[in-house]
């Protein structure tokens, strides 16, 4: 549904987007994450035909941005990181001027809009002034405004930005049910973990270079090396301590009140025959499990040292 090929965009001597070439299958939610300034933003405003690649090509839904824009709009619908909502409109007029805006009948709009409100959970908000609502409240109209004309493909550029916690639930409850519906998602955002509850496939982008890309699941297992084991005991704590800190593959071993995290480098056969010397030793096990390497740990991961993969892209394909 998406394909981008060696796509670059320079700003004099600045590369802000540096031959990213990646492909969204349709029906998947992707999420872009990266710091600011690393081109997640420029790729999406060049989805959105709103800004010219300097080089490369990029095509959504089988028309390249640049040469067939308009048959690109009727497929997307694109949420920008600051987007601005019309204050003298109900929420019901600012759905019905974006939905002739698009060519929507009357009739069409009349039974349209209700189901958009209701989508977005603001069917009691219908006829308040888009100035009374909330932050929350206007980032769920702006994301009904972007399905308005029924879209195949939505470029959500920082959703959830500056939203309360409740307001990223809703937000995110909303995004699952547009998934649910076949919808092509890619999304970026900085809320890492959140992002994990929700994509299919998630792309690391820093410098303008996409370093990483591949399925949540894929990622988080090439990063076994990594793995923290939680081990929780009846007794004997102290001892286990020092027992663990002298097998093969074990890292690192600390201690708090939840029990003993016991960092782990070896496969998935060296972890059970750990486990099985524990219970031979006659340790009182009351748990032992491996910690879920969340998306901020994906990231760190990645992406620590700068630069260090500036030359060649990590493949989690």
């Amino acid at each position: 549904m998406i394909i981008t090929k060696e796509l670059t965009k320079r700003y004099g001597n600045f590369t802000a987007l540096d031959s990213l070439t990646m492909q969204i299958d349709k029906g998947t939610v992707f999420g872009f994450v990266g710091p600011n300034g690393a081109g997640k933003s420029t790729t999406m405003s060049i989805l959105a035909t709103l800004l010219n690649p300097t080089s490369g090509s990029a095509q959504v839904g089988g028309y390249d941005v640049t040469e067939k824009p308009k048959e690109v709009r009727k497929l997307i619908g694109y949420m920008p990181d600051f987007f601005g909502v019309y204050d003298n409109f109900k929420a019901t007029e600012y759905l019905d001027f974006y939905g002739a805006s698009y060519g929507i009948s009357r009739a069409d709009r009349l039974k349209l809009i209700p189901q958009l409100l209701d989508l977005v959970n603001l069917t009691e908000k219908a006829d308040f002034y888009v100035d009374s609502l909330s932050r929350g409240m206007k980032q769920r109209l702006c994301l009904a405004r972007c399905l308005v004309h029924e879209p195949e493909v939505l470029i959500l550029d920082e959703p959830a930005s500056g939203l309360d916690p409740r307001a990223r639930i809703e937000m995110r409850e909303i995004l699952k049910e547009l998934k649910a519906m076949g919808k092509t998602i890619i999304i970026s955002s900085h809320i890492l973990p959140e992002l994990a509850e929700m994509v299919d496939e998630i792309g690391v982008i820093e410098y303008g270079k996409l370093i990483a890309k591949g399925k949540v699941s894929d990622i988080q297992s090439r990063m076994k090396a990594n793995r923290v084991l939680q081990v929780r005991l009846a007794s004997r704590a102290e001892e286990a301590v020092v027992y663990l800190q002298q097998q093969p593959h074990v890292t690192m071993v600390l201690q708090d009140e939840k029990g003993l995290h016991v960092h782990f480098g070896g496969a998935d056969e060296d972890q059970t025959n750990l486990l099985a010397r524990l219970i031979q030793n006659g340790f009182p096990l009351l748990s032992f499990s491996e910690a879920l390497t969340n998306l901020e740990d994906v990231f760190l991961e990645i992406t620590k040292g700068g630069g260090a993969h500036d030359e060649q892209q990590v493949k989690l394909d």
